[in-house]
């Protein structure tokens, strides 16, 4: 697609740091015949300066409203904002974290604007990875622990203990529900902090695979729900690490579990970008990141990777540089014609909405993206 511009704009969500693309990124966009435009300051909460945009070949815009009007391919981290809704021109094109499962607002707005999108978390390879999503869940499942072992300060409002213990006490329990990429992460930090870790997932052949990693250091439990409810009322932190790729996350943990644990018990929802898995959960941000809810602190901060911005962009602009120079040079529509992984990303086309798990969601008509692309 000759001339096509990428924007990439500040991201605005509460303490946000990350950045969609790194000066690296520019540069190789700019080798591939890609003009890029990015919004002074947009790097800084990850420790990159202007100038160094400007040296891999970037044009800096004062404003995102520059940004916006200037490119045709917008790139960023986070789902756009309703204060940003009004900057996309119709027909503009998207390639971000989306989660439309979760915000019908968001998926009427991109409907309704006829804005093509594809969603990095639903980005898929034949073997069934999600390689755009991985590195945020492997940075959100290891802080997961981190916040969890945080709250549970009595200064923090928590019940006062210590994750792993002393010697002469007894370590914390830690269930963690949900046992792919950001539940085994968060198993390998609480462990490493010597707390009892227990993995519930009703997938028994990656039980089998996690009991070779961890070599019987856990308990790994294919649950139901009355086993779900005695463990989660055992618990001093449940992690909440679920997902179905695409669509609104299941509610398996319910109030009257939650109401079970002893005050001061620690959840942690990472989840909850797809809405959250916990019956009592609601969105925090990282300013004001826990709620206490039946006795329990809940943490289910929307951008958990987003406090440790550096790490997360260097980890997430790595994986998703080559899919960004398909799609900044074909169009979304054009990449994801010639690449089936990028496809399985397509949420919204020509006003059409393309994602199966988000129709469902919402109740809105699904179309077959291959009615309306050339896919081999």
């Amino acid at each position: 697609m000759a001339g096509l511009v990428v924007g990439v704009p500040k991201e605005i969500k509460d303490k946000e740091g990350r950045v969609s693309v790194q000066p690296d990124g520019v540069a190789e966009l700019a080798y591939h015949g890609r003009e890029v435009v990015v919004q002074a300051g947009a790097g800084s909460g990850s420790g990159f300066s202007d100038d160094e945009y400007v040296a891999a070949g970037a044009r800096v815009a004062g404003t995102a409203d520059e940004v916006f009007a200037a490119a045709d391919l917008i790139v960023k981290v986070k789902e756009p904002i309703a204060e940003e809704y009004e900057r996309f021109r119709p027909g503009q094109q998207l390639f971000t974290y989306l989660h439309l499962a979760a915000d019908r607002p968001l998926t009427e707005f991109l409907l309704d604007r006829r804005i093509d999108s594809i969603a990095y978390e639903t980005v898929q390879t034949p073997d069934g990875r999600l390689p755009l999503l991985t590195p945020m869940s492997e940075v959100a499942g290891r802080m997961s622990v981190q916040a969890a072992a945080y709250h549970l300060q009595s200064t923090s409002g928590g019940a006062g203990l210590l994750l792993g213990g002393v010697p002469g006490t007894p370590a914390a329990k830690v269930t963690i529900i949900g046992g792919g990429v950001a539940g085994t992460e968060a198993a390998k930090m609480a462990l490493g902090l010597r707390a009892i870790v227990r993995i519930l997932d009703v997938n028994a052949a990656r039980l089998s695979y996690l009991s070779d990693v961890f070599g019987g250091r856990l308990d790994l439990v294919v649950p139901n729900r009355a086993r779900t409810a005695a463990y989660v009322a055992e618990s001093d932190v449940v992690i909440g690490a679920v997902l179905v790729a695409g669509a609104k996350a299941p509610k398996l943990v319910t109030r009257d579990m939650i109401k079970s644990m002893r005050p001061g018990s620690v959840v942690v929802d990472i989840a909850i970008d797809q809405g959250g898995c916990f019956e009592t959960s609601r969105p925090t941000t990282h300013s004001e990141p826990t709620y206490l809810e039946e006795g329990v602190v809940h943490y289910c901060v929307a951008n958990i990777p987003g406090a440790v911005a550096r790490t997360s962009t260097l980890a997430l602009t790595s994986a998703t540089l080559p899919y960004l120079v398909r799609v900044a040079t074909h169009g979304v529509a054009g990449a994801a014609e010639r690449d089936p992984v990028l496809a399985k990303g397509l949420t919204t086309l020509g006003g059409k909405l393309v994602s199966q798990p988000v129709a469902e969601a919402h109740g809105l008509p699904y179309e077959d993206p291959a009615t309306l692309l050339t896919i081999e």
